[in-house]
């Protein structure tokens, strides 16, 4: 997969097959679209395109509203794009003058003019343009005008419930991790590089790899204790993520803390992921270290029962 930070870097091909949102959490809804794109290309000798955009656009228009947290990092959501069969990435930079485009001007500059799109592939609830205002009706008729074809994907339903990534980030923040990656088709993952902290949990016979999170705009889930998977240097070992502000040492600052399993080895400064699993349960206020560490062996237990059985 080739990608383009710009709409600039990119060559106008004779038989573009696009989609273009901003599709994070790249979840099943996104895959049945993706896939659909990828087999028309083949199909028709085109080749497939991405436009997606960042920063995301809510971030650009309501930069004040620090409420909406992303499902994917830029990099987290580029590694999954990559490995759905997709020929061409264009993350095309998201600012207030683009998104004054009008509907018309979007899909006559950018994707006929400046991409060469033929078939444009697009979601059920695909809305596009200036205030959001073009939809699929309107797509049909500048197709129409513009010489390409538009195929609608339909709203993707697991257990009766459409797949969207309102629904999964609803999930993620309630700690409802066994709904958030039925609906991505992953487990969702937390990155970042480990720091020094104050040894606390390698008093309880705990040690933790403690994480600083660079991008602001990841979503977090919930607070409380999951069991995890832990990718560190070629490595996927088991262990339990600690998300929350330690209210036994009366803390006041989100801290996130791993506990992996059965490894001994230093890893300051190492980028690591965590791939959450299961929630264990809610944080809790104990007033006795001793307590804490009781809680925190039959966490363990906890965990390596929940990640052995989805091994």
């Amino acid at each position: 997969m080739k990608v383009y930070h710009s709409l600039d870097e990119f060559a106008r091909l004779a038989a573009a097959v696009t989609t273009t949102g901003t599709f994070d959490g790249v979840h099943l809804g996104h895959r049945e679209i993706i896939g659909r794109l990828t087999g028309i290309a083949k199909e028709t000798g085109g080749e497939s395109v991405i436009l997606t955009f960042f920063p995301h656009p809510r971030m650009v228009l309501y930069p004040d509203d620090n409420d909406l947290k992303q499902i994917n990092t830029l990099d987290e959501k580029i590694s999954l794009l990559e490995k759905l069969g997709v020929d061409h990435l264009i993350v095309h930079p998201f600012t207030k003058e683009f998104s004054r485009l009008t509907a018309t001007q979007f899909v006559r500059d950018i994707l006929v003019n400046r991409i060469g799109t033929k078939r444009l592939v697009v979601g059920y609830n695909h809305q596009f343009g200036r205030n959001r205002e073009g939809a699929f009706g309107q797509l049909e008729e500048l197709s129409s005008l513009y010489g390409f074809k538009t195929d609608l994907i339909p709203e993707q339903d697991i257990d009766r419930v459409a797949v969207s990534s309102t629904r999964i980030r609803e999930a993620l923040l309630k700690g409802d991790i066994r709904t958030a990656n039925k609906f991505l088709g992953y487990a969702f993952p937390l990155s970042g590089k480990v720091i020094k902290g104050d040894g606390i949990g390698h008093s309880l016979g705990f040690p933790t790899a403690n994480i600083a999170i660079p991008e602001k705009y990841k979503l977090v889930p919930a607070e409380g204790i999951y069991a995890v998977n832990i990718s560190v240097e070629n490595t996927l070992c088991m262990g339990m993520m600690y998300i929350g502000k330690r209210p036994v040492l009366n803390g006041t600052l989100q801290q996130y803390e791993v506990n992996i399993f059965d490894f001994k080895r230093d890893i300051y400064g190492v980028p690591i992921t965590v791939l959450f699993k299961e929630k264990i349960r809610d944080d809790i206020h104990f007033t006795e270290m001793e307590d804490l560490k009781k809680q925190m062996e039959k966490d363990k237990a906890a965990a390596l029962i929940l990640l052995s059985a989805q091994a």
